[in-house]
């Protein structure tokens, strides 16, 4: 029975007999014992495997290829080197996959944009191991919280007729030529496009359920190259009913502190890493805010504070004028110095869907900015009486036809209700330290490249 190799190092016991596999990092040979760092991707560093000269096919392993993939049986026990507690004194090794000089890894170090390049392979570098298991327990944790409070789990479509931002960057779905335009002939007999939100499907949920999640992928058609966007990306979309802005904030706020915790306490090794190998002074960056009361900013008051801090922006600062990523973080780094929630934006920036306020001017819109990156988290108070719905998507030309249904749930039983969006690789950058979202992502998807 195979034991993967986190397990041994954290409940093993001295002496006792064990079964390993995984890819070999690193070969040291002498004539006498060769040393063998074998990582089977559940901890970061991996475990040293020695094996003797009394071992049955010792000359063969003396020439194990960095790469290869190994099974290994042999005894736990006490390692003399430096940093780190135990070995495996290896019985016997069997190379499962050879390897061989031309393997991409050799390396200690490789940039990370030579590792896209190998999105493949780069799994198996320290970095990218920690980056992905970091993303995986983040998953995880996305669940429990929700789980937690009794939040329905909802599976809203990838394949969609509407377009829920209204900005027309969807992937169109067809099975048409690419000269043809009569959709009522293609296979669902409508234009349709991939997702880029679960928001609206899951408001119907909320509207039955009371508090619902979505948890998916979603995909924009914008071509962009920043380092913080893609084409494919994951969005955590919970709705709330019988909730206003404010209870929507509240959640937002023990969502953010909830993930913090359970990265610096759950995930110690590689968050360590990550302070020391990506960005010095991530860990007490992170405990901030896990530990900080987030202030409630009025829209208004944050471009009446920009404006008399007296600092120079590249972009205008000016009421009715949405805020853009070096006021966010001015906000939240200088002006408040932690996390800040920027409350009831000008109506004429903000989608169809958000509830307008009582002076006509703004909506019960909000973001959540932290240091570092600024806006990590957007919502708002949804728009539940159906004529000021039906008179904002004429004002704004959305068509009414398309999204019947979400018209109709303002009809019978509309309640108040709230929700927000966390773009989960861009939770996982600012967890991590990594600066591009390609390096979150395990296969990344932006324009011009979709190779894997």
């Amino acid at each position: 029975m195979r034991t993967r190799v986190a397990e041994i190092l954290s409940t093993g016991k001295t002496g006792h007999e064990y079964a390993i596999a995984g890819w070999v990092r690193s070969v040291r040979a002498s004539k006498e014992v060769v040393f063998i760092t074998l990582n089977d991707g559940s901890n970061l560093p991996g475990i040293q495997v020695v094996a003797g000269s009394r071992l049955e096919n010792f000359q063969e392993v003396t020439k194990i290829p960095t790469g290869a993939a190994l099974r290994v049986t042999g005894h736990l026990v006490e390692s003399p080197a430096v940093g780190q507690q135990w070995e495996l004194a290896a019985e016997t090794i069997t190379v499962i996959g050879t390897s061989d000089e031309s393997y991409p890894l050799q390396k200690k170090r490789h940039t990370f944009e030579y590792l896209r390049s190998i999105a493949h392979l780069r799994p198996r570098s320290n970095t990218f191991g920690a980056v992905f298991r970091l993303r995986s327990r983040l998953a995880q944790a996305i669940h429990r919280f929700f789980a937690d409070r009794n939040f329905l789990y909802v599976h809203t479509p990838i394949i969609t007729a509407s377009d829920c931002e209204g900005a027309g960057e969807l992937f169109r779905v067809t099975t048409l030529d690419a000269d043809e335009t009569d959709f009522s002939e293609d296979f669902f007999a409508q234009k349709t496009g991939l997702t880029v939100s679960g928001q609206l499907e899951g408001e119907l949920f909320a509207q039955a359920f009371t508090d619902v999640y979505t948890f998916g992928p979603t995909f924009r058609a914008e071509n962009s190259n920043t380092a913080r966007h893609a084409s494919e990306f994951w969005m955590i979309e919970p709705e709330l009913a019988f909730a206003d802005l404010a209870d929507d904030a509240d959640l937002a706020e023990e969502f953010v502190r909830y993930l913090c915790r359970f990265a610096l306490e759950e995930c110690v090794e590689d968050m360590a890493f990550f302070d020391k190998q990506i960005e010095n002074g991530l860990l007490e960056r992170i405990r901030r805010v896990a530990e900080a009361d987030f202030a409630r900013l009025e829209y208004g008051e944050a471009i009446e504070r920009l404006q008399k801090s007296g600092a120079s922006f590249n972009y205008p600062v000016q009421w009715g004028l949405d805020l853009q990523t070096e006021h966010e973080r001015y906000i939240t780094e200088q002006i408040i110095g932690g996390p800040a929630f920027i409350l009831n934006y000008p109506k004429d920036i903000k989608a169809f869907y958000m509830r307008r306020n009582d002076d006509g001017r703004t909506v019960a819109a909000m973001d959540l900015l932290v240091p570092k990156v600024g806006e990590i988290i957007g919502g708002s108070q949804r728009e539940e009486r159906l004529d000021l719905l039906e008179d904002r998507m004429v004002e704004l030309g959305i068509a009414r036809e398309p999204l019947w249904w979400y018209l109709e749930s303002r009809r019978w039983g509309s309640c108040p209700h709230a929700g927000f969006g966390l773009g989960f690789e861009r939770l996982v950058m600012y967890l991590s330290g990594m600066e591009n979202i390609r390096d979150v992502i395990p296969f990344p998807r932006t324009p011009r490249h979709c190779e894997f």
